[in-house]
């Protein structure tokens, strides 16, 4: 099924119209309300995804958060400037087998939610809307600039479809981050124009309440130019202000870390889970070489092993972590590109394996996949890498069972699908593509 064109031209017009409003609650109503008016125009209240009768099991769908609105007001060094051709949350479900996929819906939105997290059962999704459109809650930011979103959305887990159930401010501006507490009682946000993080709570029926705290970065900038910064490479996009860029727990729960690309720093926090309050560990923070610019980093699922992936130095750092105290020890920098490149390059992404095998780091405009070797003390061989086949990647996921790697390019307006070599870790590309206009995030949700 298609959306009704009238409908969501509509839509939009109400929330581009009333989003800037400062009564927060009447912003989300008028924006459900332009949801509800664009999908009952089919009869399916809030819900595009069509549904395939007859399956023996369910469908594995694939949630693709996308930038469905152009950045405005944005800094003189932002390099990542897509057009907003994304119409929100696309829907797909993707064969188990072959790693072909369908589109079954898609979720109208004009707000940029460009991240996206569930609970563990999979039962409420929540998105980061990468804007800068409502007043700030009482009590946070500075008057001067407006703050982006967290959404959260009930599943219908017979069909994949989404409903909206409310909206609060993220506590800064541009949040790029979303991610769930293992407890389940919080989500945590980080606000890449804001330089903040936040601690959202989750109520009983899912939805988000206020910030119970917010942290605004602060410090000396890193220089313009990283240490690691491949020859000849004018790679630079986010040494001008803080930029928190990424936020999630150890796999205990018991540390919170978030990444400051600006500052040139992991961050490490202990959360209270009576009250959602946040205070710095034993040791606060983790410096990484100047200018190289942390951006995303992922446990080993051995929990002794933390990476690191920096945007600007196109390299990624190995830490050994210790899970008592939440001490980060690094032990290795390894470059992201191959021997000899020369240029610019923007690092984006980095997941370690489902078995701890290979750790993937993604890179921009030379538009490839590196692939490591993980050995047995943690650190990484360079081992091969791959073609995204198309350009500026910002992000790749594995489906479930480890067999196959969906990759953002967001510039082309695809997500490409790989299989995954489990004994080499090699990918190899299936031919398919998912037609995704500024894809950023993809998220598999079972059906089972």
């Amino acid at each position: 099924m298609h959306m009704n064109r009238l409908g969501l031209a509509l839509m939009k017009t109400l929330y581009w119209k009333y989003f800037g409003l400062k009564n927060h609650r009447l912003c989300s109503a008028i924006l459900a309300a332009g949801l509800v008016l664009v999908s009952t125009s089919h009869g399916l209240a809030q819900n595009t995804v069509t549904q395939n009768g007859g399956e023996a099991q369910g469908p594995l769908l694939a949630y693709i958060g996308t930038f469905s609105s152009p950045l405005k007001d944005t800094l003189p060094t932002q390099v990542d400037l897509p057009p907003g051709n994304g119409r929100g949350i696309h829907i797909f479900e993707l064969d188990r087998k072959t790693g072909q996929a369908s589109l079954r819906g898609e979720y109208a939105l004009g707000t940029s939610p460009s991240c996206l997290a569930t609970n563990a059962a999979q039962s409420i999704l929540y998105s980061a809307n990468e804007t800068d459109r409502v007043e700030p809650m009482a009590g946070y930011g500075d008057g001067k600039q407006k703050h982006g979103t967290v959404s959260s959305y009930a599943i219908d887990r017979k069909t994949g479809s989404l409903k909206h159930l409310n909206s609060v401010d993220s506590g800064g501006a541009g949040p790029t981050y979303v991610s769930v507490h293992p407890s389940e009682k919080y989500v945590l946000v980080a606000n890449y124009f804001g330089g903040s993080i936040a601690v959202l709570p989750i109520l009983p029926d899912g939805q988000l309440g206020p910030a119970t705290d917010v942290k605004v970065d602060s410090g000396p900038i890193g220089p313009t130019r990283a240490v690691h910064a491949a020859t000849g490479s004018f790679a630079f996009s986010g040494h001008d202000r803080t930029h928190a860029h990424m936020i999630s727990t150890d796999p205990s729960g018991r540390f919170v870390l978030h990444v400051d690309l600006g500052l040139d720093k992991v961050f490490v926090w202990k959360l209270d889970l009576a009250t959602g309050k946040l205070s710095p560990a034993e040791q606060p923070f983790v410096a990484l070489p100047p200018g190289d610019g942390p951006r995303h980093f992922h446990f080993h699922p051995n929990g002794k092993w933390f990476y690191s992936i920096q945007e600007e130095g196109s390299t990624v750092v190995v830490f050994d972590w210790e899970s008592q105290s939440g001490r980060l020890t690094e032990k290795q920098t390894i470059s992201t590109l191959p021997a000899g490149y020369a240029g610019s390059n923007f690092c984006s992404e980095i997941l370690v394996s489902p078995d701890g095998r290979y750790v993937y780091a993604g890179n921009r405009l030379h538009d490839s996949i590196a692939i490591f070797s993980v050995s047995s003390d943690g650190t990484l061989r360079y081992e091969a890498e791959e073609w995204t086949r198309g350009n500026y990647p910002r992000s790749f996921t594995f489906d479930p069972t480890g067999e196959f790697l969906l990759c953002c390019n967001q510039r082309a307006d695809h997500v490409a699908v790989f299989r995954v070599d489990k004994s080499m870790g090699r990918l190899q590309f299936t031919g398919n593509y998912l037609p995704v206009g500024n894809p950023s995030h993809v998220l598999f949700v079972d059906l089972r």
